[in-house]
C-alpha cells in the first residue's frame, strides 16, 4: 500500500487530495477518507495536496505504532464488510462509482481524535 490517509485526516476530511487524483482512488468515509491500495498509482499528488499533512507513504509507517494501526485500517475498509454494506467494498473501480460511503471502519468510528 504506497500512500496512507492518517489521523490528520479524522473530523478534517477536507478532500484537497480528491481533486488532485488522476485515478480517483480516495474514498470518502464518514469521519475520513481512504485510499484504494489496489487502484492508487502512486503518484503522489494526494500527499502534497493535503492542507493538515495526513497523507504518508506506508513505509514510513515502520517503528511507529499510531501509523501502523492507519496502514492496518485502511486495508480494512476495502475488505471488511462496513456497517451498513453486505460485501467488502474492494476495489469497484473509482470513487465517483459509489459516492460517499458515510461510514468508517469501527477502528475509526471510535476513534478518539
Amino acid at each position: 500500500m504506497p500512500y496512507v490517509i492518517g489521523k490528520d485526516c479524522v473530523d478534517v476530511n477536507d478532500r484537497a487530495c480528491m481533486d488532485v487524483c488522476p485515478v480517483d482512488c480516495i474514498y470518502v468515509g464518514d469521519r475520513k477518507s481512504y485510499i484504494n491500495a489496489a487502484e492508487c498509482i502512486d503518484c503522489g499528488a494526494c500527499e502534497v495536496e493535503c492542507p493538515v499533512e495526513a497523507i504518508f507513504v506506508d513505509r514510513k509507517a515502520r517503528g511507529d505504532e499510531e501509523r501502523t494501526q492507519f496502514v492496518e485500517d485502511q486495508k480494512n475498509f476495502f475488505t471488511i464488510v462496513l456497517p451498513g454494506r453486505d460485501t467488502p467494498l474492494g476495489a469497484p473501480g473509482g470513487a465517483r462509482k459509489v459516492g460517499e460511503l458515510g461510514v468508517d471502519t469501527p477502528f475509526i468510528a471510535d476513534y478518539d481524535a
